[in-house]
């Protein structure tokens, strides 16, 4: 198991010597994030990002994430100029030496939180979802929440949505099907594992068609192209924040057939509705057992690349919520420390197929 830490360039408040003074996490997870969405990443980027992360100690071999671009996943004729260059992205990405690209298929955006702080009973603060206030909310009359306007103002997300109606949950696999016969076969030739992340949370909202929230959807995707290069970023947090989802099953059954290149590990604390509540790591935080999630991954013999999901501000750190270093950091050696235990006390398993 590699541990890794996702940086967001030299704009994040948390400096890569910081991060390299964290015990056992020896790799960067990170992206360009000054491109439009759906161009080209120019490789001098690609290449100054590396020697950035290398010049730190560190290593640079996943990238999270080359987002899709919304015509893409509406079907628009657009759609083929996009995908070249979400192609010539991976073998960018390939040239300076990743091995992992992450990305995800969720109409208009890639997570939804109610709350970007809520105050827990030590005094922290958290990332927040409350199925009732989203479920009261109409999009005919306009969204307002954390992240959503940032990306749109209301009148061009009000048209994004509209388009959205037409298109359906198997009209929403067909695009990623077209997509993914796509960029597949670049991925196998350029050696990169490509690696899908979950709904997040795994559930319709707004009317939005959401196709990789359970287990039959993560078995559908990897057979609509079946390769070791059509992978799933398993995030225990997203697949998590819906109680049906049993992680450590999800980990036997798709880290068995290899097909886990990248894991998220993120603790929720969830209720019966849906609402939720990101935790600290550890298991008697949240509704997740964080060590039988790290056992399932020492079961199928897991060498891939993983990170401590999002973590709760503390010790009075401000910054981009959920992505502090003080409790990613905790996480992370907390998660090393079982892992260490792990290895060191539970006997080997033969991995499932």
């Amino acid at each position: 198991m590699k541990m890794s830490f996702r940086w967001y360039g030299e704009s994040d408040p948390v400096k890569l010597e910081y991060i390299r003074q964290i015990p056992g996490v020896q790799h960067i997870v990170s992206a360009i994030y000054d491109v439009p969405v759906g161009e080209v990443w120019p490789l001098d980027k690609l290449q100054a990002l590396r020697d950035r992360i290398e010049g730190a100690g560190l290593k640079f071999e996943v990238v999270e994430s080359i987002p899709v671009h919304e015509d893409i996943k509406l079907g628009k004729p657009t759609r083929d100029r996009l995908i070249a260059n979400f192609q010539q992205n991976i073998r960018n990405c390939a040239a300076v030496g990743v091995k992992v690209v992450c990305y995800n298929f969720m109409p208009v955006f890639d997570w939804t939180r109610t709350e970007m702080a809520r105050e827990l009973p030590d005094g922290s603060y958290t990332l927040a979802f409350d199925a009732e206030q989203v479920a009261a909310i109409d999009p005919e009359q306009g969204i307002s929440l954390p992240g959503w306007d940032a990306s749109y103002k209301p009148d061009e997300l009000k048209k994004v949505l509209d388009e959205y109606q037409a298109i359906g949950e198997e009209q929403l696999w067909a695009h990623l099907e077209y997509f993914l016969h796509a960029i597949i076969p670049v991925a196998e030739e350029a050696g990169v594992r490509m690696g899908m992340h979950p709904d997040d949370p795994p559930r319709p909202i707004f009317g939005l068609p959401r196709i990789v929230k359970n287990r039959d959807d993560l078995m559908r995707l990897v057979k609509m192209v079946d390769s070791p290069a059509n992978g799933i970023t398993l995030c225990s947090g997203s697949l998590g924040a819906d109680l049906c989802n049993n992680i450590e099953s999800l980990v036997h059954e798709f880290g068995g057939m290899g097909r886990i290149p990248f894991g998220h590990l993120r603790n929720v604390a969830v209720e019966e509705d849906g609402t939720f509540y990101e935790s600290a790591h550890l298991s008697c935080e949240g509704s997740l057992d964080m060590a039988r999630i790290l056992r399932a991954y020492h079961d199928v013999h897991f060498d891939g690349y993983v990170r401590p999901d999002h973590g709760r501000m503390i010790w009075g750190e401000t910054g981009k919520p959920g992505y502090g270093l003080y409790d990613r950091a905790l996480g992370a050696v907390y998660l090393n420390g079982l892992w260490e235990a792990i290895t060191k006390f539970v006997p080997e398993q033969k991995a499932t197929a």
